[in-house]
Parts: C-alpha cells; structure tokens; sequence
C-alpha cells in the first residue's frame, strides 16, 4: 500500500502533466480527434481497391493508372513516416498532427475534384506526405496527453475504433457506389472535408505540447528513398503497360537499375549519419530482422490479394461494389477480436508458433482463392468469401505476435524506433506488390485472351458495353487466370513467411530458465 507521501507525490506529478500538455478535461478531444484522424487514412485505404474500378470507368485511366492511384499515396507514407514521427518530437505532436490532418484533408478534396487520373496520381501523392505526418501522431498523442494509468483504456478505445471504422469503411464506400454509380468515388473522397475540419477543431481545444526532440531530420535520407522506391514501382509499372501491348519496350531497365542504385546509396547515407532515419544496426539482430523480412513477405501478399481481387471481383466477375466490399470484413474482424487472446497466447509460448501457423493459414486461404474459377454471385458467397474469412483468421494469429517479436527483440530505448520501421517496411511491402504484380497480371491476362486481346478490356478495366458471347467468356477466363496466378504467386510468398518466422524467432521453450540466465 502505498503512503500518503507516494500519493502526494503522483499527485503532484499528474498535475504537472495536466498543466504542461493536457488538461484532464480536455483529453476527449484528443482521443476523438485520433479516431477521426486514423479514420481518415484507414478508410482511404481499403475503400479505394473497392473503388478502383468506378475510377478507371470514370477517368478512363488504364491498369498501370490505377497502380499509381494507390501507390502515389503508399510510396509517399512509406518514405516519410519515419520523418512524421520525428517532426512530431522536433516541432511538438500537436502541431505536427494537426498540419497533416489539415494537408491530407485539402489533398482529398483535390483528389475528388480531379478531373484527369494524372490529376488524381497527384493529389494522392500529396494525401499520402499528409498521412505520414498523421498517422504516426494519432497514437502519439494518446500517449502523450493521457497519464499512464489512463493510456490503456484511451488506446484499446483508439484501436477499437479504428477496427470498426476499419470495417464499416468499404461497405459504405460500395454501397455509395452500386446506388449513385461510379462517378460516386468522389464522395468518398469528399467526405474526409467534414471529418478532418472536426478533427482540427477538437484539437484547436487542447493546448499545445513542448517539443521533446532536437535532432534534425533526416530529410535527405527520407528523398534518397522516395527516390528509390518510386524509381523501382515506375519500372514495374512500365512493365505492366508493356505487358498489356501498349508500348514500354525496355523502359522498364532503366528505372529499376537506378531505383537499386539509389537503395544503395541510401542504406549508404544512413549508415554515415549518427542520428539516422533509419537505425540500420538493429538489423544485426537475427530475431528483429526475421520479424522484419516475415512481415515484408507477408504484407506483400496480403497486399497483392487486396488491391486485385477487387478487380477481379468487380470488372471481370460483374459483382456489385457493395457485395465486393465484404471481402474486407473478415480481416478487420478477426484482427480486432482476436488480437487479444492471440497476443496472450504469443506471451504464453513465444511468437515463433502463431507467426507460422497464420501464415500458413493465409497461405491456405490464397491457394483456396487460386482454384476459384468461373463467375457470379454464387462464387463469391461459396467460394472466395470463406476464403478471406480463413485469411482473416490467419492474419488475427499473425498480426500480434509480429508487433511482440519486433518489439522483444530489441532493447527498451530503440522500441519506438523498431516499431516505425516495422511499419514503414509493411507499407513499402504493399507498394512493391501493387507494382509487381500488375505486370504479372497484364502479361497473364493478355496471354490467356491471346489474337482477340485488342477486342476486350484490360484487366479489371469494366466493359463499357456488353460483349459479345464468346469474348464475354474468353475475358472471365482470362481475368481467372490473372488472378489465380497471383494468388498461387501469394500463396508461395506466406509459406515463405512461415518458414523465415519458423527459423528466427524464438519459442517460450527455447528461452533460457531464470537459473540458466544468471548463471
């Protein structure tokens, strides 16, 4: 029990941090406006794979169109997260927060006002600089404005939230489509006015935080990989143009070899720095890097499945967007229910079990998906929605233990540096696999329709009129064939994952007894 100069003493120390950043009265707005703010880039991200086609329909935008529309937005948030999470320490989180809140907001009113798909490439480009400034503040700011015997409960009702707007996001989003038509994307974009301008608004009501960093920011390190990154997903994309017969002959070569070159002097700078973006040393760590390269493996696939079977479902199938929208639920489903007692679990034997057993699981779900052919709704309900309700569950075994690996596996003082890096390697994970796989799936499309391939749409490019018969059937079987080789392609890419997370990290087993560490 503690003695009334211990309580004094906290108390003292709670109203210190009250008078400092935030007021216990006022510690709802900065919970509320987290929630819009992980709201905002959540829902943009899942519900434009729904959208996609009603974009390209609209825009007229090709398939290597629609890979930019999504990896504009993924190559900007990955290369500068770690710098948005730095600006926040450097200039205070508050201000950080709210200037990415508000540049986000005003890119996706020029996102729903675009009037061409390289206007809207743009403008998601610049969405995306805004989340990096966003969406490493959203938990930062809990954690800042909320004392630690009251954090818990801010951020299981911060994650709470984000899971269900998470989930709720592409089914509004594809109901508001198969109602109003495809010109109704640009409402979803349009609807993160209201959000972000209340989101600013609540923390305009809490007072500014002290700056608790001074290092500078590594800017150029943070150019350095932009540059690499987009490099490689433009010669990938290239790639896809040219796989579909519209051109790109060896453009490809150019850009990808100095996308690595530009990778190398990257890792190089980063290594000269002695405050740099990334801390290059944690990677010596056989358990952190393992975690890191499942994760990469991992994300890759989940990303891939997520960004073409939407199309799949939607232009080559002919479902509507509300019923394609379901595919999203059961990740966001699973994950948010089954994290808890998954992360229990991963306490209890060590992370090295779950990891594994998810991905192969999520493996077993896209090789499921890969032998779905033909189409209709009977597909969907029968055949490819069990599918993602099995991803799901593989992805709620994995999702916890993965965070715990990364976060064990280093010392206390670089925890928060492992964490960011862990996250900016699953969304680089997730753009690499948008731009890789649309030129696989443009070559194997184009090959299955053979001789008539200037006759039909590209891959998940709907049709603008019906087709005849025979072509209308020769496109559904091509579409299959796209899709079930990335999934099989997918399917390889968990395995993978299982047996890298299979043979770096640890089992409770394997960790040495209290008297076999001390001697």
């Amino acid at each position: 029990m503690q003695g009334p100069c211990e309580i004094e003493s906290e108390l003292a120390l709670d109203a210190a941090a009250e008078r400092t950043f935030c007021p216990a009265s006022r510690r709802h707005y900065v919970l509320l406006a987290a929630i819009l703010a992980s709201a905002l880039g959540f829902i943009d991200g899942s519900v434009v794979s729904v959208a996609m086609p009603a974009m390209r329909a609209d825009l007229g935008a090709s398939l290597a169109d629609a890979q930019w529309i999504s990896n504009a937005y993924a190559l900007a948030l990955a290369a500068l997260i770690l710098v948005g999470g730095g600006a926040g320490d450097k200039f205070g989180l508050r201000k950080t927060f709210i200037a990415g809140i508000v540049l986000f907001t005003l890119a996706s009113m020029a996102c729903a006002a675009a009037p061409s798909a390289s206007t809207l490439i743009l403008s998601r480009g610049v969405q995306g600089v805004g989340a990096a400034f966003m969406v490493p503040g959203s938990l930062a700011i809990i954690a800042k404005a909320y004392p630690k015997g009251e954090r818990g409960r801010a951020i299981g009702i911060w994650a709470a939230s984000s899971a269900l707007t998470t989930a709720i996001g592409p089914v509004f989003g594809g109901l508001l489509l198969s109602v109003f038509g495809d010109a109704a994307w640009r409402v979803i974009f349009a609807i993160n006015l209201p959000l972000g301008v209340l989101a600013v608004a609540m923390l305009l009501r809490v007072p500014a935080d002290q700056p608790t960093g001074d290092r500078k920011l590594d800017v150029a390190g943070a150019v350095l990989a932009t540059l690499a990154f987009g490099a490689m997903s433009y010669g990938l994309t290239t790639l896809s143009a040219e796989n579909a017969g519209s051109g790109g002959g060896s453009a490809a070569t150019l850009p990808l070899i100095l996308g690595a070159i530009l990778l190398v002097g990257f890792v190089a700078w980063e290594r000269s720095r002695k405050a740099p973006m990334i801390d290059l040393s944690l990677f010596a760590i056989v358990p952190f890097s393992g975690a890191n390269i499942a994760t990469f493996v991992l994300y890759f696939a989940l990303s891939g499945i997520l960004f073409y079977l939407p199309m799949l479902l939607i232009a080559g199938w002919g479902l509507g967007e509300a019923t394609t929208a379901f595919i999203f639920l059961p990740l966001s489903v699973a994950i948010a229910g089954l994290s808890g007692p998954v992360g229990r679990l991963s306490d209890a034997v060590g992370p090295r079990l779950p990891i594994t057993a998810g991905s192969l699981v999520v493996a077993l779900a896209f090789g499921g998906l890969a032998a779905i052919s033909g189409a209709g709704i009977h597909r969907f309900w029968s055949g490819a929605f069990p599918m993602m309700v099995l991803m799901g569950l593989g992805m709620a075994l994995v999702v916890s233990p993965l965070s715990t690996a990364v976060m064990t596996s280093v010392n206390d003082e670089d925890t928060g540096a492992a964490s960011g890096i862990n996250n900016a390697i699953s969304r680089i994970a997730g753009l690499m696999a948008v731009a890789a796989m649309g030129a696989f799936a443009a070559h194997r499309y184009a090959s299955a329709v053979g001789s008539e391939r200037a006759l039909v749409p590209g891959y998940g490019e709907p049709t603008s009129s019906p087709l005849p018969e025979a072509l209308e059937a020769a496109r559904v079987t091509a579409s299959d064939a796209a899709f079930s080789g990335i999934a099989w392609i997918m399917c390889a890419f968990c395995v993978a994952s299982a047996l890298v997370a299979w043979l770096t990290q640890q089992s409770k087993s394997d960790e040495p007894s209290g008297d076999a560490a001390a001697d």
